[in-house]
């Protein structure tokens, strides 16, 4: 058995389209009462969107519904359905922890509140029957204040068992008007010793050179082979990871055929360019990662050993990983006794 990393899922999109209708049909009448039958539904909710903004718009639908009082019962879900049909050892989940707080709280009392969300998450993560190592990155957001995005870096900081790395959401179309103020967070992020990953380059309106220097690994990143392949090396020097989630950019409508990923892998292979295969939304996009390998390896956009190199960036480059080598390692010893049969810790 394959065992499998995820370095880029969101909790809000990772809600897969019955579990939503489920939680609606017990708590949302009024919201339930727009489709009479579960399949209106899930069309509704996995269908392509014509931009990334109007693909945003479905979080919030999510956002809205994942409380203190629920995130478990999301969590629970969510890692069991990766653990038995992902097989995957290991999941970072991203998302933005203001916006799981009560939304008529003052913006102090909600900062506050945060540290709350974390450690419910944190805790519904670690389930005893699903064996998956899981950590959180938080993400500040395009829509908040310089002051709540600092303080959910203070939270990361502050949290370093549950918290691998910091993230910025909400559409990379929006960064310019305060680029030298995601600089100075992403600044102050590694000066606190915090892992840092920020959807960049994911579409043509989300390329800015300047804030590749802070990032460790980088959210999609497809437009940088694809419009800027001069770029490439100084990823390469940077040991820097692209984090590639192929259904996205279809669903977003950034990409119109998928084989449109084969030059972004071409490249990034000639230039010694990490790359982790993700899924983004699984739930949004009602796909799991092992699909996302077989859509790639059927398109012939990589091959088996280009998936197997994918899926070695992935263990390496995971924040919170704590092993030197992925899992296969610790299989092989157990089949070849002479072998330790312990898996060496990172340093």
């Amino acid at each position: 058995m394959a065992l499998h990393a995820e370095l880029h899922r969101h909790l809000g999109g990772s809600v897969v389209p019955r579990v939503l209708w489920r939680y609606f049909e017990r708590h949302s009448a009024e919201f339930i009462s727009r489709f009479p039958h579960y399949g209106e539904f899930e069309e509704f909710y996995t269908k392509p969107r014509n931009t990334l903004d109007e693909y945003l718009e479905l979080h919030t639908l999510v956002e809205s519904v994942q409380t203190v009082e629920t995130l478990p019962y999301f969590i629970y879900r969510l890692v069991r359905g990766a653990y038995i049909f992902e097989n995957l050892a290991y999941l970072e989940l991203r998302y933005t922890p203001y916006l799981r707080t009560p939304e008529h709280l003052s913006q102090s009392q909600r900062i506050d509140k945060m540290a709350e969300i974390v450690d419910v998450v944190g805790k519904a993560s670690h389930i005893q029957e699903c064996p998956i190592v899981t950590s959180q990155i938080l993400c500040m957001h395009t829509r908040l204040p310089f002051e709540v995005n600092k303080a959910i870096i203070d939270l990361a900081v502050q949290n370093r068992q549950y918290v691998c790395g910091i993230d910025v959401a909400g559409g990379d179309s929006y960064y310019a008007d305060r680029l030298q103020e995601w600089i100075s967070l992403y600044d102050y992020a590694r000066s606190q010793g915090i892992n840092t990953t920020g959807h960049l380059y994911e579409t043509t309106a989300g390329c800015y050179p300047e804030l590749l220097p802070y990032l460790m690994r980088i959210g999609h990143g497809i437009q940088i082979p694809l419009l800027y392949p001069e770029l490439l090396p100084d990823i390469a020097r940077r040991g820097q990871c692209l984090e590639v989630c192929p259904t996205t950019y279809i669903k977003t409508g950034t990409l119109q055929d998928i084989r449109q990923l084969k030059l972004v892998f071409d490249r990034c292979f000639e230039a010694g360019v990490d790359i982790a295969i993700c899924t983004d939304n699984a739930g949004l996009h009602n796909v799991r990662l092992p699909f996302e390998y077989e859509n790639l390896l059927t398109y012939d956009i990589i091959s088996f050993a280009q998936l197997q190199a994918c899926q070695d960036a992935a263990f390496r480059h995971a924040f919170a990983w704590p092993y030197s080598h992925r899992p296969a390692s610790l299989l092989n010893g157990l089949l070849q006794p002479e072998t330790p049969k312990v898996m060496m810790m990172k340093d």
